[in-house]
């Protein structure tokens, strides 16, 4: 089963488009989870126990294990393979967006799609298509290329004229050249005017976007300019806001509550 077939699967189980970003920060946690043994898999495992069937994707940031070294990189393994043992129609985005020249691009892609097993990850397209297709070359995952990034200072050089069109808009325009069935997009939800420009683009592709909590996306232009004309397709990513909405024992409890909160508010915008 490709990623395309496992959000379709999904979608039909949970009717939800919220994807919860797995990123632990260990001066966040309750203080009774930083007294387990591996409290990034505990905590990680209390999460997606509670809103395995909340969700749309789990997508993990690589970044938030590899900061505590190899016990880190060990509770993210571990998160993986809890996730494809006990909740196996689940698709998982590892965020790591990687960028390089081909060479070691292949061995990116070899790590991300064989080692650690994901369905889905992310890239930077800015060094061309050699060095994007050692990831496209894995058939069964999406490669979910950043072409509108949701942080405020994007626009310094992602909306740099050239001919009189945005950069950000030439670069989707020239990935839609490439002619891969498994190209997935990424563009911020803080910005759904360039979200309707993209999706134009992609009609039919996967549409990965962040921004809709902390950052301060206007949850409804974004669902609206994102989802494709199905209604569906928009993974809409939510990190702090879910899995920090509690500190103390029923953090948990209160996770699940946000989770349900914010996915029930992207499904009133999504038809």
């Amino acid at each position: 089963m490709n990623f395309q077939q496992k959000l379709n699967k999904i979608l039909k189980k949970n009717n939800s488009l919220l994807c919860i970003g797995l990123d632990p920060d260990l001066e966040k946690f309750p203080k009774h989870i930083l007294k387990s043994a591996d409290p990034i898999f505990i905590f990680n495992k209390s999460i997606i126990d509670e809103t395995f069937n909340l969700v749309y994707a789990y997508k993990p940031n690589i970044a938030f294990y590899e900061a505590y070294g190899l016990k880190g990189l060990k509770s993210l393994e571990k998160t993986i393979q809890y996730l494809k043992k006990k909740y196996p129609d689940i698709p998982i985005i590892l965020d790591a967006k990687r960028a390089d020249i081909g060479n070691t691009a292949k061995m990116y892609a070899k790590a991300i799609f064989e080692y650690w097993g994901v369905d889905a990850t992310t890239v930077y397209p800015y060094l061309g298509l050699d060095s994007v297709v050692p990831f496209l070359e894995y058939k069964n995952q999406c490669t979910i290329l950043l072409i509108r990034t949701s942080n405020p200072d994007a626009k310094t050089f992602q909306d740099l004229k050239i001919n009189g069109e945005p950069f950000y808009m030439q670069l989707a325009n020239e990935i839609k050249k490439w002619k891969f069935e498994n190209i997935g997009v990424f563009v911020g939800a803080t910005y759904p005017d360039e979200l309707v420009k993209v999706r134009k683009l992609f009609p039919d592709s996967p549409i990965l976007t962040a921004g809709l909590g902390v950052q301060g996306a206007q949850t409804k232009k974004a669902v609206q300019a994102g989802v494709d004309k199905k209604g569906q397709n928009l993974i809409c990513n939510n990190s702090r806001e879910i899995i920090y909405a509690g500190s103390n024992k029923d953090f948990v409890l209160k996770s699940r509550l946000k989770a349900i909160e914010i996915r029930d508010i992207i499904e009133s915008y999504r038809s």
